[in-house]
Parts: C-alpha cells; sequence; structure tokens
C-alpha cells in the first residue's frame, strides 16, 4: 500500500511560500555546487555581496529599507557607476526574478584542499540515482520491484515510453509478478512521479511540465495560472494561440506573461539535466564525523567549500532611501526604480537568511542519525545499523519528511570508515524469529562474510545462505537472500569459482 502521507507532503508543497520554496531548493544542494551557486547568485542580484567584514555584515543586514543613512549615498560619480548597474538590471525580467542556491561559510585553503582529498568516486548513472531514492519510501518488496523495472524503462531524457500493458505482461514473465494497469499507473503516479528531479518518468512533453508545476502551482498566482494552461489548452499553447487563451482565462496580458515566463523556466528533458551520468565524478562530504576516543563521543563538524559570507549591499539601503527624494523623475519611473531597489534587497535578505536555515536543518538531521546510530559510528559493524526511514528523523527533528528527503539526497559524511552517503543509514526493517527487528544490513553483511570464507570449490548457493539466515533466525525468502547478494556485489554461486 503506497503511504496517504506521500499526497499529504504533496499538499503541503504546493502550499509553500516562495521563502519556503528557496529553503527546499537550497536543501537540496550538496557542498560541491555551492561556489558555483554563491557566483550565481551575486551576478544575478546586484544588491548581494560579499562581505569583508562579518561585523558589518551584520549591521548591514539589519538596516531598514526607510532608515538607512542617507549619508551613504551621494551622487557623485563612483556611486553614480552602482546606478548605472541598477538601470541595467532592471531591464531583466524581474517579475519572476527567484534566488538561486549558496552558502555562507568559510575555510583556509590549505584545510579545504586536506578536506578535498577525502573525496570519493562515483559513476551512478541516473537511472541507478532513481532506484535508490526507491530506498525513501516506505512500500512493499514487491512494490519496489516494481518501480524499479518501471525505472528501467524511463530512457535518459526522463520519459516513460513503455506501454503500461506492456510492462504488465513483461513483469509476469521476467519477475514473475502478476499486477494489474490500475496498480503500475498508482506507482508511477505516486512514487516514480516523486523521484528528482522533476518531472522523471512523464508520458508526454505535457505531464512532464504538469508534474513540476503541481510542486509549486499554489504558490503563486503565475504558477496556478501556469498549470491551467498546460492542463486545459496545451494544444492551443503549442501552437501559439495566446490570444484565444487570454480571452478563455479572462486574465491581463501581464498575467499571462508572468505565466509563460514560468511555463518556459521549466525542464523539458530532466533526464538529461540530471547530475548523475555515467563516469566517474568527485564526491565531496558534507559532512564529517570524528570519534574522541577518550570518552567515545562523537563529534560532527560540516566542513565548507571556498564560499564567502554574504551581506546586503549597504549602498542599495542608501539608494532606496535616495529615490524617494527624487524629484527629476517622473512618479511612474521613481516607483519603478524604488520596486526594483526593494525586491532586489529582499531578495538578498531571504537568500542569506535561508542559508543560514539550511545549515541549521542539514546540522540538526545529521546529528539524529548519529543519534539513531550511534552503534555503527563507534565501531563501523554494519551489523549494528539501526532500521530507519526518513519518518524516524523528521520526527526528532520537527521537519517534514519532504524536507528530511531534500536534506539526505546527494549528501555524504566522511565517517572513520569511509564516505558514506546519508541514505546508506536509512534501510528496510526485517523481523526475526523471536520477534526482534533488524536492519537490511545486518542481513547483507551476514551474507557477505558468509561469501568471503566459503570454500571457493563448493561456494554457497542462494539455498544455502538462505537456510543459513534461517537457522540463525532471520526470516527471509531465497529471493531476498538473492536480492541482497546481488546488491553488494557478488554474482551466482556458480560463477564464484
Amino acid at each position: 500500500m503506497l503511504r496517504q502521507s506521500q499526497k499529504e507532503e504533496l499538499l503541503m508543497s504546493q502550499k509553500m511560500s516562495p521563502r519556503q520554496i528557496l529553503l527546499m531548493k537550497l536543501l537540496q544542494i550538496p557542498t560541491v555546487m555551492l561556489e558555483q551557486r554563491i557566483q550565481e547568485e551575486l551576478e544575478d542580484n546586484p544588491a548581494l555581496e560579499v562581505s569583508e567584514d562579518s561585523d558589518e555584515a551584520s549591521s548591514d543586514d539589519d538596516a531598514d529599507l526607510d532608515t538607512a543613512d542617507d549619508d551613504n549615498y551621494s551622487e557623485e560619480k563612483d556611486d553614480q557607476s552602482d546606478i548605472d548597474d541598477m538601470e541595467a538590471y532592471f531591464s531583466d525580467d524581474d517579475d519572476t526574478y527567484e534566488p538561486k542556491i549558496t552558502q555562507t561559510r568559510t575555510t583556509e585553503d590549505d584545510e579545504y584542499a586536506a578536506y578535498k582529498e577525502a573525496s570519493q568516486m562515483s559513476g551512478e548513472s541516473f537511472q541507478e540515482n532513481l532506484i535508490s531514492q526507491l530506498d525513501m519510501f516506505d512500500i512493499s518488496e514487491e512494490d519496489r520491484k516494481i518501480a524499479a523495472f518501471i525505472i528501467g524503462n524511463i530512457d535518459d531524457s526522463g520519459y516513460l515510453s513503455r506501454d503500461i500493458a506492456d510492462m504488465a505482461n513483461d513483469l509476469i514473465f521476467s519477475l514473475n509478478i502478476t499486477t494489474t494497469a490500475e496498480h503500475i499507473e498508482e506507482i508511477i503516479t505516486n512514487i516514480i512521479h516523486h523521484l528528482e528531479p522533476a518531472g522523471t518518468g512523464a508520458r508526454s512533453l505535457q505531464e512532464c511540465l504538469l508534474i513540476q508545476l503541481s510542486l509549486i502551482r499554489n504558490a503563486l498566482p503565475e504558477t496556478a495560472l501556469a498549470y491551467r494552461i498546460l492542463d486545459r489548452y496545451f494544444l492551443d499553447f503549442t501552437r501559439k494561440h495566446f490570444d484565444k487563451i487570454k480571452k478563455v482565462l479572462s486574465c491581463s496580458d501581464e498575467e499571462f506573461e508572468k505565466a509563460i515566463a514560468c511555463i518556459v523556466n521549466l525542464n523539458p528533458k530532466p533526464g538529461e539535466s540530471s547530475s548523475f551520468v555515467e563516469g566517474a565524478t568527485y564526491i565531496i562530504p558534507d559532512f564529517i564525523v570524528t570519534v574522541d576516543e577518550r570518552n567515545q563521543a562523537l563529534e560532527l563538524t560540516m566542513p565548507s567549500a571556498n564560499v564567502p559570507e554574504l551581506r546586503v549591499r549597504q549602498l542599495y539601503m542608501g539608494l532606496y532611501n535616495n529615490l524617494k527624494k527624487k524629484t527629476a523623475i517622473s512618479q511612474n519611473e521613481k516607483k519603478e526604480a524604488m520596486l526594483f531597489v526593494k525586491k532586489k534587497i529582499n531578495a538578498a535578505q531571504w537568500f542569506i537568511e535561508a542559508l543560514s536555515q539550511r545549515e541549521s536543518t542539514l546540522y540538526r538531521t545529521m546529528s539524529e542519525i548519529m543519534d539513531q546510530q550511534r552503534a555503527y559510528f563507534l565501531t563501523g559493524d554494519e551489523k549494528l545499523l539501526k532500521p530507519m526511514i526518513l519518518r524516524d528523523i523528521s520526527d526528532k527533528v520537527g521537519a517534514d519528511i519532504s524536507t528530511i528527503s531534500r536534506v539526505v539526497k546527494q549528501k555524504y559524511v566522511q565517517t572513520p570508515y569511509g564516505v558514506l552517503p546519508l541514505k546508506y543509514f536509512f534501510s528496510e526493517t526485517m523481523s526475526k524469529e523471536d520477534g526482534e527487528e533488524v536492519s537490511t544490513h545486518e542481513i547483507k553483511r551476514i551474507i557477505q562474510d558468509a561469501i568471503a570464507e566459503e570454500d571457493k570449490n563448493e561456494p554457497l548457493t542462494d539455498i544455502r545462505l538462505c537456510k543459513m539466515l534461517n537457522d540463525a533466525g532471520y526470516l527471509v525468502a531465497r529471493r531476498t537472500v538473492a536480492k541482497y547478494r546481488e546488491q553488494i556485489g557478488f554474482p551466482v554461486a556458480r560463477m564464484r569459482k
């Protein structure tokens, strides 16, 4: 059965404010991408700048738009260049302005160089990444297999081109799973369409765009209008019958233009934009966990990339008040200029606040994972990993499951035992014969140890491995043993001779 909470999370995401949407995007960004994103934000928003003095930054950010010191602004030549910059930025489409992603932290170059040496290599493909995301859903083993089979039919552009009826037939012959087309459709809607990047698993361009818009359709008026346009008048939209659409929807030119701008910013090929492509890429850990051997205490640090601290540009605070006193321009021009400046200042402040919230959420989430999996972090023994799902962490942190999912996605932690993805610490629950619940990691480790010690002339078959586990009190089927064996990278017995 698919959880009702997934639908609840979708409804919550549709009611998020622009600030919340910004934070959700920030939570998804791994450390390795922060430096690039902060540079993009600095280029997009002239009211944002790199802080040279953290004390100044604190006072600057607290300044009020209406009480900023006018003495900080003059119309001399040096300051006039900033006004010219403002006018250049004002030529952009600021009505659809949306801050990008960054973070505020600093490190010394030598510390960062040493930290980067801890990186490891990864060659995860787009489809492999989608399958790994299935661990975040509380679904049955059979539904997981069906979902993985569906993912195997998603092309590199992110589209599902196979007919549902054909997949239902293939499931019978390839996996011996009998299901209905309706159930497959349910899995596509409630699981596949919730995978990232958004739009994955769509059967058409229209569905792909609607999936993306469904996440934010109620966040702003233009996103709701954009959804209606694509949902009801997609054919007219593709044929550019814009006047007809505006007339039917009774919307103004401005409202329509904002909706179109929203649609244009959607991704028509989510698979191609994925960072999970074939080939090796560097992984930079977002967290470092160390063990103090003296008192067996766990210590958490969040190393940073070479990203500077940000602040609101003080000149823009004074510029806003100076514009209020301008008499050489018309009231309409003054109003537009003041609106532009205020919008940029607000966006910069939101961005800096969201960065702080991001860091706090990441830290609290990782701290809770450490508490839940303390035995593992102290010993490195996979058998000591406890069963844990996203809800276990979200309940403790006080955040939505969707928020924790974004924190976990693409994040890595450096431990004394290697660099591991956060999703590694989440696993299904298995019950032993005595009723004790154990993590699937424990069963995989037992299988791995048994195969490592087997007689290579007579390697252990899946049936023998299954019997060994059953005798030890682990209630698993042979098919489950085969799945776990494949997941930890061992071929069938005859191939291990």
